[in-house]
């Protein structure tokens, strides 16, 4: 009998800390969440100006809102003087909600959007697309440049609403100055409109590379060859049609494309303590154009008989 209020003390102790390890862990998923952030894109076409909140993702939660309620309510005599004390709080580096709020997601995880609305905006300028954060996740850190999915919603709230993979590109933690992990293969996808159909763009594969970068860009042009003189041609054909003492051929030219953009000057102000490579502050400097810089040279006969020249890009660099 004398051991029966042991175990139920036990028992009181293992609930209170169940329910303390249910609290923080609730408490970590709670922390990636969207919060408000309003940008102005525009006028509209009565001159009027257009904000929109696009949200943002962020872990660093801080207190929670009934605590500063109550904080304010029996500590401060004005909102000033909250106001003022909440900015002396934010400004103290040994806050005890600092290290929580910092890792919400975990060292092997950031804050990322797990939905995007993409909104199209009537402007004085035109039509304009606008993604919108709907809701955010903690996503796994990726040790490789990879493609992950990323999913958006087209004509929301109507008829038409459909949802896509666009695919987006993650990683690499830890990668070299100057590389990022950037789109390299682009696919498409038909989704149906109240203006019949349109084509949205999407990343099909990812790859590391530097800051200005070739892609493949594929044209087709159709060339005329000669069946007598037995030259063959190293270029593709996808297939031929014989005419007389002539045959057209369809030709397929990787001229390529550059993307991506460089910054002249750009410097690190401060780098993470753990990953020398990881800078957490930079100073951006002017912002310079990823134009071809060598290329070749592809010369054929059109269908029509004419002498075609077409430069493909070889590489591409960064050039004000």
């Amino acid at each position: 009998m004398d051991l029966l209020p042991l175990f139920l003390l036990l028992g009181a102790v293992h609930q209170t800390y169940s329910a303390a390890v249910d609290r923080n862990l609730f408490t970590e998923r709670a922390c990636c969440r969207r919060q408000s952030h309003v940008i102005y894109i525009g006028r509209d076409i009565s001159g009027s100006p257009v904000n929109v909140d696009v949200g943002v993702c962020k872990s660093h939660c801080g207190q929670s809102a009934s605590f500063d309620t109550n904080l304010r309510a029996s500590r401060f005599s004005s909102m000033l003087d909250y106001l003022r004390n909440k900015k002396m709080r934010r400004l103290e580096p040994s806050s005890s909600f600092s290290g929580a709020a910092d890792l919400s997601c975990g060292l092997s995880s950031t804050c990322e959007p797990a939905g995007v609305r993409v909104d199209r905006v009537m402007l004085y300028e035109g039509l304009r697309e606008v993604e919108i954060i709907q809701d955010c996740h903690c996503e796994a850190r990726m040790i490789q440049c990879v493609r992950a999915p990323a999913l958006k919603t087209y004509y929301s709230e109507t008829p038409y609403e459909t949802v896509i993979d666009a695919g987006k590109c993650v990683g690499v933690k830890g990668a070299p100055e100057g590389f990022s992990c950037a789109p390299t293969k682009f696919d498409s996808t038909l989704i149906e409109t109240p203006n019949k159909v349109e084509l949205i763009q999407t990343v099909a594969q990812c790859k590391l590379m530097e800051g200005c970068y070739r892609i493949p860009y594929v044209e087709y042009h159709y060339e005329t060859t000669y069946s007598d003189d037995g030259v063959k041609k190293e270029s593709l054909r996808r297939w031929q049609k014989v005419r007389g003492s002539h045959k057209w051929s369809l030709q397929e030219i990787d001229v390529g494309r550059c993307l991506g953009s460089c910054t002249a000057g750009s410097c690190c102000l401060l780098r993470s303590a753990s990953h020398a490579g990881e800078c957490l502050l930079r100073a951006e400097g002017r912002v310079n154009a990823c134009v071809p810089q060598d290329y070749e040279t592809h010369t054929f006969i059109s269908q029509h008989g004419q002498i075609r020249t077409v430069l493909a890009i070889t590489s591409c660099l960064c050039q004000s």
